[in-house]
């Protein structure tokens, strides 16, 4: 039985940007400190709520050292931590998720591989690492198709997609001779992701199923309730559930999927952290995902996850953070700022979260 830290520990977070944030007042709220670690200059969003970070390269070795002996347990915002520093630290600190699992999220072709081999099935793909190698794996997996670099790819940046074999020069000059993994085309009906949790004890909770909406490669909105058939949603929880035991999930894990025409689903691409689609919980769920993260962390039980309005959660992009004072007039409206400086197009500055009208006889 896993006995857990008690307030005023101190969480390692290795990252600054806007999870971080959220997940340090998360923590605050909790008892707990956060102390953050990036080679991000400081005035990130971590950096407005938790009072210290060190800022130094990932691979100064007398700077981790130094952080780790400041934290009594780490976690990591982002999922492009370089693994040598998370191993570095994992030998001298409890780090959840672990650097195993990481390693695996940091590259889409180990990522796919190791999807597969839990029996869930995924998008057909193929390794690129030439032009040639891409001609060929056209020929295997047919256009149109989407070239993705293996690594550091996020809210649709690393990609060029293919109408057919003519493209492949170009779409390989695109994306810098990177090493890249060829994806089939999947004709899907929506797109769903499922947030779940474990503790220190091996006990699982999965979020609701939340129904996404993407634009030119970022996330736009997510509902909740989903809509989708229960027996889909319970599909879509056992296969987050599979891939939290193969990898001993100790923190968050959200699993995006495809689902198909037919109601079968495919495993799009994990991310072992807080997530976006998961932003809703914050406001329309017993425990957000950000508590969730903080009591798996820590080594307290997990919180329930019943969901308490229906809501949708819509990311404020660029400019539309102008829009948060109407946004703030509106008591169905539950508005988080980053804190970002200044907007730029398809820059995530925000979101708001918008909870269906409550019926007063209900609440009567």
């Amino acid at each position: 039985m896993a006995s857990s830290l008690p307030p005023g520990a101190v969480i390692g977070m290795l990252g600054a940007g806007q999870l971080g944030r959220m997940t340090a007042l998360a923590a605050a709220r909790l008892g707990y400190r956060v102390l953050g670690f990036s080679d991000r200059p400081l005035g990130e969003p971590l950096d407005q709520v938790s009072p210290d970070r060190i800022v130094a390269a990932w691979d100064d070795e007398a700077a981790l050292a130094r952080f780790a002996d400041r934290v009594d347990v780490i976690g990591y915002e982002f999922e492009n931590v370089p693994v040598h520093a998370a191993r570095f630290l994992e030998a001298r600190v409890p780090l959840h998720p672990t650097a195993r699992l990481l390693e695996r999220s940091q590259d889409r072709l180990i990522e796919k591989r190791w999807i597969r081999s839990c029996g869930v099935p995924t998008a057909p793909f193929a390794p690129v690492d030439s032009v040639d190698a891409l001609r060929m794996a056209l020929d295997e997996l047919g256009a149109p198709a989407i070239l993705k670099t293996r690594r550091m790819g996020y809210d649709g940046k690393g990609q060029a997609r293919l109408q057919g074999p003519e493209d492949a020069s170009a779409a390989w000059a695109a994306l810098g001779g990177a090493p890249c993994i060829l994806e089939g085309l999947v004709s899907f009906d929506c797109e769903a992701s499922v947030i779940i949790a474990s503790d220190q004890r091996g006990e699982t909770m999965c979020f609701p199923t939340a129904k996404n909406d993407h634009e030119n490669g970022i996330l736009r909105d997510s509902h909740v309730p989903s809509d989708l058939a229960p027996a889909i949603e319970h599909a879509a929880q056992d296969i987050a559930r599979a891939l939290a035991k193969d990898i001993g999930l100790v923190g968050i894990l959200a699993v995006e999927l495809f689902v198909l025409p037919d109601g079968t689903l495919m495993v799009n691409e994990v991310a072992p952290r807080t997530h976006n689609s998961g932003h809703w919980t914050q406001d329309a769920c017993e425990t957000s995902q950000f508590e969730q993260h903080v009591r798996a962390l820590v080594g307290l039980p997990l919180g329930p996850v019943g969901l308490t309005r229906p809501v949708t959660m819509h990311n404020l992009l660029g400019d539309e953070v102008l829009d948060a004072p109407r946004l703030l007039a509106d008591p169905d409206a539950r508005v988080h700022l980053y804190g970002k400086g200044t907007p730029r197009p398809g820059r995530k500055m925000g979101h708001v979260n918008l909870l269906a009208k409550q019926d007063p006889a209900a609440s009567a």
